[in-house]
């Protein structure tokens, strides 16, 4: 049967705002084809064989009396407390045990039947006998009373477990700050001592380079002292041989002083033996004969001399006029 046909079908069954769908032999509510008729705010679902109703038939606001008697549901929607217009609400010979916590939302419900149903203690005595409209009524205002304690109970439940979940994220969020504190200290300690072993190789290699350049010094100086004790042997060989000669040129003066004072004395004794009243003495006599012969020789050189000088001036004077003559 197509959509057209059901919907074709349900108009059928509307009359004025009522819609009676009791005795169809239903499994399912046609919930998409009450949603077309709003108008139809009543609906007869009595004596099938509905096991449940879908999340969707929360949203038909617009339904005022709704009878689910003699069926075989088992729960209701969460969310059937979106049916806020609903007054009237027959659940007969169903087999549900509770109720859904947003039924306690239902605060135009004026009308309840919870008889014949498998209903948990605590929910059975607040919805009484439901015996006339009386008992209904009561059992609707009870229901909605034993409803907002279960949903206050649930509010301060879920109030309690938010407490708790926030309880639980600041414990995690401390517990995060105190992980990431311990990291950071970590990082931290770990930068310290990657920074000290750095400085430590540093200074390490500053006293190698030290070490070097004081072993390097230490060489240096070590020649510089082996070159000055060469150098002061050198000097010392130096000063000796400098030295050496000394006492030669003081025997060597020595002697020409004692050889002047000889020749002074034999000129003194020349003289005397010339000059004096002496020259008649024995001693006196091969003096002056030596004198004699000394004068007699320089006499015969002097011819010599003369000579030698006149060759030296003529080799003097042509050597000159040799040395002039390129030039002209």
């Amino acid at each position: 049967m197509s959509k057209n046909n059901k919907a074709l079908n349900l108009r059928d069954k509307i009359s004025g705002n009522e819609v009676d769908l009791s005795l169809c032999n239903l499994t399912e509510v046609p919930v998409r084809e009450l949603a077309l008729f709003t108008k139809a705010t009543v609906v007869d679902l009595s004596c099938n064989n509905i096991t449940s109703l879908p999340p969707e038939f929360c949203n038909l606001t617009h339904l005022v009396k709704v009878d689910l008697s003699k069926n075989q549901l088992t729960c209701l929607p969460d969310d059937v407390g979106n049916l806020t217009s609903l007054q009237h609400l027959d659940l007969y010979n169903n087999k549900l045990t509770v109720l859904p916590v947003s039924f306690s939302q239902l605060r135009g419900l004026k009308w309840l039947d919870l008889k014949d149903n498998p209903l948990e203690a605590g929910l059975a005595k607040a919805a009484g006998d439901c015996l006339d409209e009386k008992q209904c009524k009561q059992c609707a205002s009870k229901v909605l009373q034993h409803m907002s304690g279960l949903q206050d109970e649930v509010d301060r439940a879920r109030e309690k477990r938010l407490l708790r979940e926030k309880e639980l994220e600041r414990k995690r969020e401390v517990k995060q700050r105190e992980r990431e504190a311990r990291e950071k200290e970590a990082r931290k300690r770990e930068k310290a001592e990657e920074k000290e072993k750095r400085r430590k190789e540093y200074n390490a290699q500053m006293a190698a380079v030290a070490a070097r350049e004081q072993q390097k010094k230490k060489s240096e100086d070590k020649k510089k002292k082996n070159g000055q004790a060469a150098g002061e042997t050198k000097a010392d060989k130096k000063v000796v041989e400098q030295s050496a000669p000394k006492p030669r040129r003081s025997l060597i003066g020595l002697m020409f002083k004692l050889l002047l004072l000889l020749l002074l004395g034999l000129a003194g004794v020349a003289a005397a033996c010339r000059l004096t009243d002496l020259q008649k003495e024995a001693v006196c006599v091969p003096v002056n004969v030596a004198l004699d012969d000394s004068l007699s020789w320089a006499k015969e050189q002097e011819g010599v001399v003369r000579q030698l000088v006149q060759n030296l001036s003529s080799a003097a004077k042509e050597f000159l006029e040799s040395t002039q003559a390129p030039k002209n």
